[in-house]
């Protein structure tokens, strides 16, 4: 019989489903009935600081700079205090890891967030550094390097794994992953997804497109995901964005990823999602002859493919040769 329960990040999981950061995760409720459904651990609703900063922005303008002081501070505390209040109550009520989120972009108090997040019992902290760098004066390796400096002094202040969520516009993922496993984190992430724009060119404004992920997105997780477990293995994997069924966390494992994290099938299709994704799991484990997952990580990842990497492809000469007019 097939065995579920996996570890990542030194947490022990009773199987490898993580639902990701999402309204799905902002309260005590929708957590317990998570868990109910099935889920293997849950990250929390992120505090974003992009949001902090918007709303001290807005409420500053009373004409004192200590006014403005004290609202940033209010601002500050209430979104903190709001995430740490589901991380002790969910502790309380829960028995799956509950995993902290922080999505920042700058190194500032975000320190001091992640000690009281750990202190309010959170399993692990998930660190979520998503920006584009758009200045024509930016220095090549800057943004690697923040990923750096933000994990190192998170470090220092707190003594539960740190897990880091990257985003999808980096040169060279493994040189940075091989970086944070150096200094100190205990599972990457990949990836995150950013927020799509699009025209509406009727009445000429923005909106959001593409909210949800796609299966489609799965195969570039895949891909670093083979690749970077193959070159940095001591580090554990996670892929987020395109986990749609049984047989997207199937072939995650199989290029190297201990878990996956899945939201839009669970807004798509409900909680019902994770119990199918197990059940689709389970039996092809028992078809293939697995009983555990760490019996088949890996096995399909960039240290398996041989000399003809199908993972560092990047033309379509095989595709497009049996295509002829």
């Amino acid at each position: 019989m097939a065995q579920l329960n996996t570890t990542f990040a030194g947490l022990k999981l009773k199987n490898p489903i993580i639902v990701g950061s999402s309204g799905l995760t902002n309260s005590v409720e929708k957590i317990q009935k998570l868990e109910q459904a099935g889920a293997g651990a849950v990250v929390l609703k992120s505090v974003f600081e992009e949001q902090i900063n918007m709303q001290t922005g807005q409420m500053h303008g009373y004409g004192s700079p200590e006014a403005d002081d004290y609202l940033g501070v209010y601002v500050r505390s209430h979104a903190l205090n709001e995430h740490i209040s589901i991380i002790e109550e969910a502790k309380k009520t829960c028995t799956i890891p509950i995993i902290a989120s922080i999505n920042c972009y700058s190194d500032n108090e975000w320190v001091d967030f992640a000690r009281l997040m750990a202190q309010a019992g959170a399993d692990a902290l998930e660190i979520n550094i998503l920006a584009l760098q758009t200045s024509k004066h930016y220095t090549f390796g800057a943004f690697e390097q923040q990923h750096i400096d933000i994990l190192r002094h998170i470090k220092k202040a707190v003594n539960i794994p740190v897990i880091m969520k990257l985003g999808n516009n980096l040169t060279n993922p493994v040189a940075l992953i091989n970086q944070l496993y150096a200094n100190g984190a205990a599972a990457v992430v990949l990836f995150n997804r950013f927020y799509q724009p699009d025209i509406n060119i009727k009445d000429l404004t923005f909106r959001a497109t593409n909210v949800m992920s796609s299966p489609n997105e799965l195969a570039n997780r895949i891909r670093w995901t083979a690749i970077s477990s193959a070159e940095v293995p001591q580090i554990d994997y996670a892929i987020s964005g395109g986990v749609h069924c049984g047989k997207g966390l199937i072939k995650s494992i199989l290029a190297g990823a201990t878990a996956v994290e899945v939201c839009s099938a669970i807004y798509q299709y409900g909680n019902k999602t994770i119990e199918e994704m197990k059940n689709e799991l389970t039996t092809w484990m028992d078809e293939n002859e697995y009983e555990t997952i760490g019996q088949f990580k890996g096995k399909m990842n960039a240290a398996a493919a041989g000399e003809i990497n199908p993972f560092e492809r990047t033309q379509f000469m095989k595709y497009y040769s049996n295509h002829e007019e």
